[in-house]
């Protein structure tokens, strides 16, 4: 326990001490204030089944505001009010929503119960993949409204910055572009995403480009992150979290909407939606169109981003038939390399990240001397896809019900380079100007021999990506019972172009200088069940079989040979148990096993490297009462090779990984959700102990055993927290904070590689208006960032290399890191129009 919270003095160290005091103290002041409230009345009651059992888990929303609350464990809810009419909205993960209007002059018990069960036909796409409120496993679910709410064009992952566990970080420094989110301080490459059930995590990197979901945020239904291993899903396996995402739900009713909205840095987003409704009651068609522009905070970050989404649905019954067709086009200049300081002043630049942090190297251009002459206007990263989707779900009756999913995916594009002669020799130390390195003989001009030169370069993927899903689910009073199949192939054709050369010759454009092909098949099969002993005991069972064969050939980017065969086979086992100690609250414990193989960018770093295995303990107690809420998990991950960054990057800006041996991840995250009247609290916090148990490294020549080390990028301490004011039943205004303690970017402690703690805060105000005539609602919302200017980093990279040429007969490590600085304030504002 010593160093599980050893870092809680980070809080008292750090310069931005006052602002968490500040915080907290608005925070009694707000409760204060309540406590005093006068002539406020409560309205409650119980939410019931058809069958009359209570259902937990149901969200009620006072319509026209943000005040809401979630039924507890026996159905129960509670919320107070001032006198006047209201409508509660009751909705359960789904479409269809339930409505009670009433005039509040005195407490008032309001039941409901519903007609037919509750699960509804969009939901099953994403069965398989998610878990119910009381199951033994930790996850936060997130709905559209709650999305919405601060939806001006940054990526999703910025969205979900404030739950447990979670850190985002975004290379252009303002949400829009290359963004990236850790859980539990793992990185992005071991969290597994789903939409639709349908896995979307690239097939060879692992990894997920929130850049090609351009304003998907605005086609989302709801969405359930799951901390840890979480339960068997489709595609990568989970060793951090889990991502899944139900994209826009059958609506009944015609609907259509605008929104516009524009800020800092030359950002502005437009969108446009519509739902046809249902057609001879069976029939929808819905669509969005959607551009996102801005110039990014970073030099020359820009980002054009266009994308679109149309779905058509035939409904009957128990069938539900959805074709759902989108994609986009995103062009972001390069601002991946991040600001190392070294670089920056051996380009003659100012190496002081204070003064000069809105720095990018990216595509710069110096003569023969060095001397600094500009930037190619074109170092781009350009790049399509395309989603095709099909499902069809089927209830067939009380108990039984099926999902088929069809996916093909297409993705073509390229990040195109300036590769200036002299700055990869010189400052880079790299070989990728040299002829040599393109496949050329050296050259003479002017009876002088030339080996190296300037030239223009594309590196370009062109893929494809086929996944069928089937899965079957039964279910009664006492058994859910669901098991799946889950097929995936996926073939990508690497290849890199000269488009320019300095000495053109030879040289036709488009030549290629390397090309290579990679070919992943992924096939799993699981089986899920949930057993209710009786009122108070459920047991969860999953296991899970997964085979992946991964084939590689031809030249790599570094014009290496690149070829892999590798088959792994991975059993995953899942048990786990839920306790209702009453009905408010519920204990859980469970345990999960997931194995995961390495990507592309890690057998191209080294061939050699192993999978991963980890092994997940949670025990964690749920509480609902009414207008209070709260979550307590504790988690122990053991890890086996655990691939970790070392902090290092590839050619293209990715971080390299490798294994670490024997590791672990302790933790106890803490969340609640607390309503007084007009205002709503939402803290949560995260203690955690990351470590190696064994570091070996090579400093000056000499193997040296470091013990037990911190794992990169995992901070000690992450806490968030939400303060809601509904001044108004149209107007709600959000103080939302961010605290992230230190954390190395490496894996040797080293002091270079530690990015400080920061705390940040934003400020989210939504105004809906009403008009009598043309719209049904206009909804104002305005965002400032960063309120009170921090200048943070929250993401960069670490390396480290043995010079023996300084001091010929010595080896001396020298260490150096670069950092992805994050904008200081700014803000967005917003308008949503709807018809």
């Amino acid at each position: 326990m010593k160093n599980l919270f050893k870092n809680l003095s980070f809080l008292r160290r750090q310069e931005s001490h006052q602002k968490i005091i500040l915080f907290l103290s608005l925070s009694i002041l707000f409760l204060s204030s309540e406590i005093h409230a006068q002539d406020n009345f409560k309205v409650f009651g119980i939410f019931k089944t058809e069958k009359g059992e209570p259902l937990p888990g149901v969200s009620v929303l006072v319509k026209g505001t943000s005040t809401n609350t979630v039924t507890d464990f026996s159905g129960k809810y509670q919320l107070e009010l001032v006198k006047g009419q209201y409508t509660l909205v009751f909705s359960y993960m789904g479409p269809s929503t339930i409505e009670r209007s009433f005039y509040l002059d005195a407490d008032l018990e309001l039941n409901v119960q519903i007609d037919k069960e509750p699960e509804k036909l969009d939901e099953v796409l994403v069965k398989a993949v998610r878990v119910d409120a009381d199951s033994p496993i930790t996850h936060s679910n997130v709905s559209k409204e709650e999305l919405a709410k601060r939806n001006l064009g940054q990526d999703i992952p910025v969205l979900l910055n404030y739950l447990p566990s979670v850190v985002t970080t975004s290379d252009a420094g303002a949400g829009i572009g290359y963004t990236g989110i850790r859980v539990r301080g793992v990185s992005g490459a071991s969290t597994n995403v789903t939409i639709n059930g349908i896995p979307y995590n690239d097939a060879e990197s692992l990894g997920t480009f929130w850049v090609n979901l351009q304003d998907f945020s605005s086609s989302v239904e709801n969405l359930q992150v799951q901390r840890g291993v979480g339960s068997s899903t489709n595609g990568a396996g989970a060793f951090g979290a889990s991502i899944n995402i139900l994209t826009d739900a059958v609506k009944s009713e015609s609907s259509g909407d605008t929104s516009h909205s524009f800020g800092s840095f030359n950002t502005r987003r437009h969108n446009v939606k519509f739902s046809t409704g249902l057609l001879n009651d069976h029939f929808e068609l819905a669509g969005r169109l959607s551009q996102i522009k801005s110039d990014g905070y970073i030099d020359r970050a820009t980002s054009d981003l266009k994308s679109y989404f149309v779905q058509g649905s035939y409904i009957n019954n128990g069938t539900l038939i959805k074709a759902i067709v989108f994609g986009g086009h995103e062009i972001t200049y390069q601002s991946w390399y991040g600001f190392n300081p070294v670089d920056v002043s051996a380009v003659g630049a100012n190496p002081n990240i204070d003064e000069n942090r809105r720095y990018n190297i990216s595509g710069i251009q110096l003569d023969d001397d060095g001397n600094f002459e500009g930037f190619y206007e074109n170092q781009v990263d350009n790049y399509k896809q395309d989603h095709y989707q099909l499902h069809w779900n089927q209830r067939w009756n009380n108990n039984w019900s099926t999902n088929l999913g069809l996916n093909y995916t297409y993705g073509r594009g390229f990040f195109e380079e300036y590769v200036d002669n002299y700055y990869y020799s010189n400052v880079f130390f790299a070989d990728d100007a040299s002829f040599d390195f393109i496949g050329k003989d050296p050259i003479t001009v002017n009876g002088e021999t030339i080996s190296s030169q300037d030239y223009i370069r594309r590196r370009w993927l062109d893929n494809d990506f086929y996944v069928i899903n089937a899965n079957l689910n039964y279910k009664d009073e006492r058994v859910n019972l669901i098991t799946g199949l889950s097929y995936s192939d996926y073939k990508g054709d690497h290849f890199g172009e000269l488009i320019w050369e300095q000495y053109a010759v030879d040289n036709n454009f488009g030549d290629r200088y390397y090309d290579g092909d990679g070919e992943k098949k992924d096939f799993s099969a699981f089986a899920k069940l949930t057993y209710r002993l009786n009122d108070n005991l459920s047991l969860y069972g999953d296991l899970q079989y997964r085979g992946i064969n991964y084939q590689t050939s031809g030249i790599n980017s570094d014009l290496d040979l690149f070829e892999i065969d590798k088959t792994y086979n991975f059993f995953n086992p899942k048990l786990g148990l839920t306790y209702n100690v009453d009905d408010k609250s519920n204990v859980y414990l469970s345990y999960a096993r997931a194995n995961r193989e390495p990507s592309r960018g890690d057998f191209e770093n080294n061939p050699d490297i192993k999978p991963e295995e980890l092994n997940d303990f949670e025990l964690g107690w749920r509480y609902q009462n009414n207008n209070i809420g709260f979550n307590a998990n504790a988690y122990y991950m053991a890890y086996n090779e655990q691939l970790v960054a070392t902090g290092a990057l590839d050619n293209s800006g990715a971080q390299i990984r490798d294994n670490t041996g024997k590791s672990y991840r302790l933790g106890l995250e803490l969340e609640a959700n607390l309503t007084f009247g007009d205002f709503m609290f939402q803290p949560n916090a995260t203690l955690s102990s990351n470590k190696n148990r064994e570091t070996f490294f090579k400093r000056d020549g000499v193997l040296q055993n470091l013990g037990e080390t911190n794992i990169a990028f995992s901070p000690d301490v992450v806490i968030g927290n939400a303060i809601t004011y509904n001044a108004a039943p149209n107007l709600a205004i959000a103080f939302l904070s961010k605290y992230v303690g230190e954390q190395y970017m490496g894996n040797i402690d080293a002091e270079g590689s530690k990015l400080d703690s920061y705390f940040v805060n934003d400020l989210n105000i939504v105004y809906e208006i009403k008009p009598k005539t043309v719209f049904k609602s206009i909804v104002l919302t305005g965002l400032v960032n960063n309120i009170f200017g921090e200048k943070y980093i929250s993401n960069g990279f670490f390396f480290t290399f043995d010079d023996d040429f300084s001091n010929p007969g010595t080896v001396t490590t020298i260490e150096g890191a670069g950092f992805y600085p994050q904008a200081t304030t700014n803000f967005l504002v917003g308008a949503t129009f709807k018809f």
